[in-house]
């Protein structure tokens, strides 16, 4: 039939109340056009469908001469021309065409057709009277069990979830079997949104609807809890796991394994490399990244390199983020030597340097005085197509600071500034450290009192406020000192450690050592625990005033209580003991202080020299 007769054939056809006949009429005509032409007349012509509604479109599509494909055609073609006819296909076309898709197994294509009713609020409606609108000979077991698998996956797609429940409590009412992926695909779906308490109890929800648990949905459950930081409970989620049979695979065991590295619960890490050697579960990248974290984090470098050793052995390859974990540490450490060996072997690899392992590597060199080092890293990172980040950018100004070049502090703050990059407390407050290097002390304090930090409105932080009370104490000033600590109190502004070990010092030095013992109780009544610091300015204070005694019991505690006495608390004792003419505890303390790996000065061998002198005397 050519076009010519289908437009005179179309235009008998009456308009006003047609009966049911003429609809047959109509849509058999459009499926024989669709069957022989294809959708091409209809787009050259589109008065072919001024009679069209959404009966005749039913008709049409559910026509079973013409293809499902065609249907499609058809569908698609009314949906994107909107313009060209009043009628656009309604809910009932749209699960007529799915119902024709099913037939021909075109499961992804029915899944974007449910896409089309789930996004349009006027096709929007609950499950039951979507069912309703399908053919009652469709209605059988598997194909509704299909239809309801994926309307449930497509609600899930778009976080339509209480649409979805709905969907999965039609299913579970009228017996229909749930398919555990598509389960999967909203829990994980749920986990994108954050909605981990709404994860656990549909969780629970596909237990007791007897939906087939894998190890696949129970670890994405274990994770979302690990997440959430309920180890305990994602640990007792496994052990449930177990009793019913089902296995923990690797994914399962490193989800808890981050869990407990996170934790730093040394129990729960053991626990689980236990488990694993017991299941003969053998690592992979992922459980040799979090171990090498896990051991750098206890400072065990030994432990971080025979754990990079062992997993080259086993064949298991490095990739960027082990180095970057391997590098971050032993450049925390200051190991700077052996990160450039790593640095050098991940390039002879082929693997590029991420920012992480470049900002890694620029802090560690920054920290042992190497800025020029640093600058070369820098270029090299900008040739690598590297953005830096306001990490990198305050790394290298403290790097500056430390040195007292603050001019060139201040040019990267002004570039970090005109990137877009807000100079934030932390960058202040480094400007300010870097003024007291070079013992500029009043003009730290106005960069970060009055000057900078007030004007752009920023807030002193703890560090702010201890950094200004560290410049008032090398002042003497210690009344000022004393009214910074209790304004940044008043304005709940938290000391640490730090903070009361500035003032412990302070106070030391100027001989208050009752106030600084103050502060030391203090400092344990808020929970913090005194360390080397602590008892090393402490130590100051008793052996300036002569009370060498109380000193060397101060000593004796701070070793008793595990800390390790650094290069500063060995040279005030024995600069003590010396001054006193007490040379065999001297010695013997110098030779502790070597035995630890510690070098003492000449000025120290000079006073121990001396010591000699004063005790033959």
């Amino acid at each position: 039939m050519t076009t010519q007769t289908l437009v005179q054939y179309f235009a008998k056809t009456p308009v006003r109340n047609p009966t049911s006949i003429s609809y047959k009429d109509i849509s058999t005509q459009i499926a024989k056009t669709l069957f022989n032409s294809g959708i091409e007349p209809f787009k050259t012509t589109p008065s072919l469908l001024s009679n069209l509604n959404s009966h005749i479109t039913h008709l049409v599509l559910s026509d079973t001469n013409l293809p499902p494909h065609a249907c499609l055609h058809f569908f698609n073609f009314l949906r994107q021309n909107p313009s060209l006819y009043s009628h656009r296909p309604d809910l009932q076309a749209h699960v007529t065409l799915i119902c024709r898709l099913y037939e021909a197994q075109k499961f992804a294509e029915m899944k974007k057709v449910f896409n089309y009713i789930v996004t349009d609020a006027n096709l929007r409606c609950s499950i039951v009277n979507i069912i309703s609108l399908t053919e009652s000979g469709n209605q059988q077991p598997k194909f509704v069990e299909k239809f309801c698998d994926l309307l449930f996956r497509v609600y899930a797609d778009n976080r339509l979830f209480e649409d979805a429940l709905g969907v999965f409590d039609y299913m579970e009412r009228s017996g229909l079997k749930i398919d555990e992926r598509s389960c999967i695909a909203f829990l994980l779906a749920l986990k994108r949104c954050d909605h981990i308490e709404m994860c656990f109890k549909f969780f629970r929800k596909m237990v007791h609807a007897n939906v087939e648990i894998t190890v696949y949905s129970i670890s994405i459950m274990i994770d979302g809890l690990c997440k959430r930081g309920d180890v305990e409970m994602a640990r007792d989620l496994m052990d449930e796991m177990v009793v019913k049979g089902i296995k923990p695979n690797l994914y399962t065991y490193n989800t808890l394994l981050n869990g407990f590295v996170k934790r730093k619960d040394a129990v729960g890490v053991n626990e689980m490399l236990s488990l694993m050697q017991r299941d003969q579960v053998a690592y992979n990248v992922v459980t040799y990244t979090l171990l090498i974290d896990w051991y750098g984090n206890s400072g065990k470098m030994v432990e971080v390199e025979k754990m990079f050793d062992e997993m080259r052995e086993r064949g298991v390859e490095a990739d960027v983020h082990v180095y970057t974990t391997v590098i971050s540490w032993n450049c925390k450490l200051g190991n700077m030597r052996r990160a450039f060996t790593l640095f050098d072997d991940l390039t002879e690899r082929g693997i590029v340097p991420n920012s992480h392992i470049y900002g890694a590597m620029i802090d560690g060199v920054c920290k042992v005085g190497q800025v020029e080092a640093a600058e070369m890293l820098l270029k090299d990172m900008q040739r690598q197509g590297l953005d830096v980040n306001e990490v990198i950018f305050n790394t290298l100004m403290n790097g500056y600071c430390k040195k007292g070049m603050i001019d060139e502090a201040l040019k990267v703050m002004a570039i970090m500034e005109k990137k877009g990059f807000e100079a934030g407390p932390f960058a202040y407050n480094t400007i300010a450290s870097g003024l007291c290097t070079v013992k500029r002390y009043n003009e730290a304090k106005k960069w970060l009192f009055t000057m900078t930090m007030m004007e752009r409105g920023l807030a002193l932080n703890t560090v702010n406020f201890s950094t200004l009370i560290d410049i008032c104490c090398k002042e003497g000033n210690l009344e000022e000192a004393k009214w910074l600590f209790e304004d940044m109190k008043m304005k709940g502004v938290k000391p640490n450690s730090f903070t009361y070990n500035t003032l412990i010092h302070g106070y030391s030095k100027k001989g208050n050592i009752k106030q600084a013992y103050r502060l030391k109780c203090k400092m344990e009544e808020m929970g913090m625990t005194p360390d080397v610091y602590t008892y090393t300015s402490l130590i100051h204070g008793e052996r300036v005033f002569g009370k060498l005694d109380e000193a060397m019991t101060l000593f004796n505690e701070m070793i008793e209580k595990g800390f390790i006495p650094n290069a500063v608390t060995y040279t005030t004792l024995i600069t003590g003991l010396s001054k006193e003419g007490r040379s065999d505890e001297a010695f013997r303390l110098y030779d502790e202080m070597i035995a630890s790996g510690l070098t003492p000065d000449d000025k120290l061998c000079a006073s121990l020299l001396g010591s000699l002198h004063t005790a033959k005397s």
